[in-house]
């Protein structure tokens, strides 16, 4: 999941961002509401974990731009402001879930995980699509109960395909997806073709179908066909 860590702590910000990495997550920082309402400008993301109280703004207004702008990303609010207003004014602006500080990681990592199953699959504990059954709480894929062995960047172009299905992906929203905004520092968008390439061949091995599908010029898409 790609997300975007809204705090202006240092020393938190540092941590959180270590164990989100730690379990898999790609992740982007801002420090103060100026960096964080020009990132969700320009980029996309899986999940926004916002503070309510940043350096130049309210996180509440991050919220309602997020929301104005119709973005997909859920909303996890992170705060010491831990009256009942201010939860309920972050829930009715759109906010999926709320957290207040001081949190256990495991409980942080436990919402994001119950907020992915319930922005992108529904809910359910279990993904299938055709051949291939995904627990996204294990990291796990099997093919026709075979385990399907992939490294952790193959893993999650398979899950960004699987919760866009049929709909064609650019290679430059893959590589945002699986890099953050790493890639722009990246001299080219090749790893991308590897990626699909060792995720083709590791399907195909196992016996499902190629439905990977590559338009020329224009991207990639999960076929539905």
């Amino acid at each position: 999941m790609k997300l975007l860590l809204i705090e202006d702590e240092a020393a938190l910000r540092q941590t959180l961002a270590a164990s989100l990495r730690q379990n898999g997550h790609v992740v982007e920082t801002a420090a103060d509401y100026a960096q964080a309402h020009e990132k969700i400008k320009l980029y996309a993301y899986d999940c926004v974990l916002v503070d309510l109280t940043l350096p130049g703004g309210d996180g509440l207004d991050l919220v309602r731009t997020l929301k104005a702008d119709k973005s997909a990303a859920g909303v996890l609010i992170l705060t010491a402001r831990d009256g009942l207003d201010d939860r309920v004014r972050g829930l009715d602006l759109g906010a999926d879930d709320y957290l207040t500080k001081p949190f256990h990681l495991s409980e942080l990592n436990a919402r994001l995980r119950a907020l992915l199953r319930r922005r992108q699959f529904g809910g359910q504990q279990t993904l299938v699509f055709r051949e291939l059954t995904v627990w996204p709480d294990a990291a796990e894929v099997r093919v026709r109960g075979a385990l399907l062995p992939l490294t952790r960047k193959e893993y999650d172009l398979l899950l960004y395909l699987l919760a866009n299905p049929g709909r064609v992906l650019t290679k430059e929203a893959i590589a945002e997806h699986l890099s953050g905004d790493q890639v722009d520092t990246a001299d080219s968008l090749d790893f991308i073709y590897s990626h699909l390439k060792n995720l083709r061949k590791k399907l195909t091995e196992l016996g499902a179908e190629n439905y990977i599908r590559t338009l020329y010029g224009v991207g990639y898409k999960l076929s539905l066909e």
